[in-house]
């Protein structure tokens, strides 16, 4: 069967099998920066008008890339969480479920660079291989100035990166990659940051023997180029099909040689299974022989790990890329290639994502789709767990030691909300939008007024917090709490009381009551002494 990076195909048929755990496999290399680490595929491929980018338009964002992304025109499944982004870029998009607009960040911006290699610093990314596609095109001084910002980032936050060449569709890839390299990219590794193993400066080819035709490249031809790469002098991964070993399904015949040519193989999964029981069939019918062949043959293996496809509902809040990793790690694995970062387009993103459908349009899931709440960084936090089993500093496990929040986390945070009126532009999204600036404020002269906020799904709540921006002047507002399982009837939580905001204790009030099931919580408000409409510019809830 045909195959395309930039598509999810079908898996094969998955039956479920009692896998026995065999020994450990013997590494045919040493640790350094990718034997022995987490990487991470780095697409850096997403631009914006504006920007500054060569290339120009919403680059990734959009089908036509000229017009700006909607949804009828999309490139992406998933939605990023934007608020760590210093400057984004407004869409067509229908605004978030929360009112707020929405808006994309670009790669193109060396701020985000910086933030990405942030969180792979803070979460234990070792490794980013940056993808380079054909660079002989339009995107060509594009994809060369991402290739600065990715060192400029890495070198600054201690991670090491390397360039992946994916050969998808590139008909002169023969001769162009060895004049890409030595012209342009062959000089990154002069930087301290440029990932080395067994003393080679890496590279990687990603898309040799894959059966489809935009990979119609001949044997002889893919062993020139893995031949000259180890003549420059580096240590050379093969990015091949997932059922390289056995020249089937997705892997033409007569590549064994190819195959068997790269230091180190890194076989394609996303789209082959979307469940834990074809995980475990993977693991015993595929993985474990692979890792067996590439022992043989003195090759490192470097298989993908998946955190699944989110618009498909293949995450499970985390269970299923657990699962990938764990049973990667006991195969005894060289290195894990977490497929990918930055990946929204395939929704297999581990780069923070939407939380709720407040913090996305309409139509895309968020990672609480399963109906669990998973904070946005749920899943670079899997990852760092990932890292520390695969190097020994946490016992092998199979139950993910990572819950999907930190905490207790405010569950009132970026949901839809609702209002009895408000005046101007300070309408109820601002309560809940995490900015201690902006704010709710009621139609005036016409108590009583409220703000309500849907959590999403019925949940406990003992407690919530509310705010008004730090630089006011005191003042007591008289406010009741009630909750609602179907938006309609109310009880009451917390019944009408002064409560006074002060700024010696930074605006901040906590209203406390028996925990109730709950996933409507309305604030009513009937007296302020500070103005004469009811205000709040935080409004949290937590379970207690």
């Amino acid at each position: 069967m045909a195959v395309s990076r930039r598509a999810l195909l079908s898996s094969a048929a998955l039956v479920p099998a009692a896998v026995a755990l065999g020994e450990a496999a013997a590494a045919a290399s040493p640790p350094r920066d990718v034997v022995g680490k987490v990487s991470v595929g780095y697409q850096g491929w997403f631009a914006c008008p504006g920007d500054g980018a060569p290339i120009g338009g919403w680059w990734h964002w959009s089908r036509d890339r000229f017009q700006p992304p909607s949804p009828s025109n999309t490139t992406i499944v998933s939605w990023p969480d934007v608020r760590d982004y210093a400057r984004t870029y407004p869409t067509a998009y229908p605004n978030l479920g929360s009112g707020q607009p929405a808006t994309l960040f670009s790669s193109y911006d060396q701020q985000t660079v910086d933030v990405h290699f942030d969180w792979m610093r803070t979460y234990g990314v070792d490794t980013a291989a940056l993808q380079r596609f054909n660079p002989f095109g339009d995107e060509g001084p594009t994809r060369d100035a991402m290739a600065q910002k990715v060192r400029a980032a890495a070198e600054r936050t201690g991670r090491k990166f390397y360039i992946m060449y994916d050969v998808s569709g590139w008909a002169g890839m023969q001769s162009q990659l060895k004049t890409d390299w030595t012209t342009k990219m062959a000089a990154h590794t002069a930087s301290g940051a440029y990932a080395r193993q067994n003393g080679k400066p890496v590279v990687c080819i990603w898309g040799f023997g894959f059966d489809d035709a935009n990979h119609d490249f001949s044997p002889a031809a893919c062993l020139d180029v893995i031949t000259w790469f180890k003549a420059q002098g580096c240590y050379v991964i093969g990015g091949v099909p997932t059922y390289w070993r056995e020249g089937k399904n997705d892997s033409r015949t007569g590549f064994l040689d190819v195959y068997h040519a790269f230091h180190m193989l890194s076989p394609w999964m996303v789209g082959r299974t979307g469940d834990l029981a074809g995980l475990d069939w993977f693991f015993t019918n595929v993985n474990t022989p692979d890792q067996a062949d590439c022992t043989a043959h003195g090759i490192d293996y470097q298989p993908c790990v998946l955190p699944g496809d989110l618009s498909a509902g293949h995450r499970r809040h985390g269970d299923f890329y657990w699962r990938s990793v764990y049973n990667m790690v006991r195969l005894g694995a060289q290195g894990l290639y977490v497929s990918m970062f930055d990946e929204f387009n395939e929704g297999n993103q581990i780069a923070k994502t939407a939380e709720t459908a407040a913090s996305a349009p309409p139509g895309i899931r968020a990672l609480d789709e399963d109906g669990t709440f998973c904070s946005a960084d749920y899943y670079l936090r899997i990852t760092t767990d990932a890292g520390k089993m695969l190097k020994g500093q946490i016992p092998l496990t199979s139950v993910r030691p990572t819950p999907p929040t930190v905490g207790n986390p405010d569950l009132a945070r970026d949901r839809s909300t609702s209002a009895s009126g408000f005046t101007q532009v300070y309408g109820p999204g601002n309560a809940v939008d995490g900015n201690p600036g902006s704010y709710w404020e009621s139609v005036n002269n016409a108590f009583p007024q409220w703000i309500q906020v849907d959590l999403g799904a019925t949940v406990t709540v003992g407690r919530l917090v509310l705010k008004l921006p730090p630089s006011w002047g005191a003042r007591t507002q008289t406010l009741a709490v009630s909750g609602s399982a179907n938006g309609s009837t109310f009880t009451t939580l917390s019944a009408a009381a002064g409560r006074t905001f002060d700024p010696a204790s930074g605006n901040t009030v906590t209203v406390s009551f028996p925990a109730a099931a709950t996933r409507y919580l309305r604030v009513t408000a009937t007296a302020n002494t500070g103005w004469p409409a009811g205000q709040l510019s935080t409004l949290e809830a937590y379970a207690s």
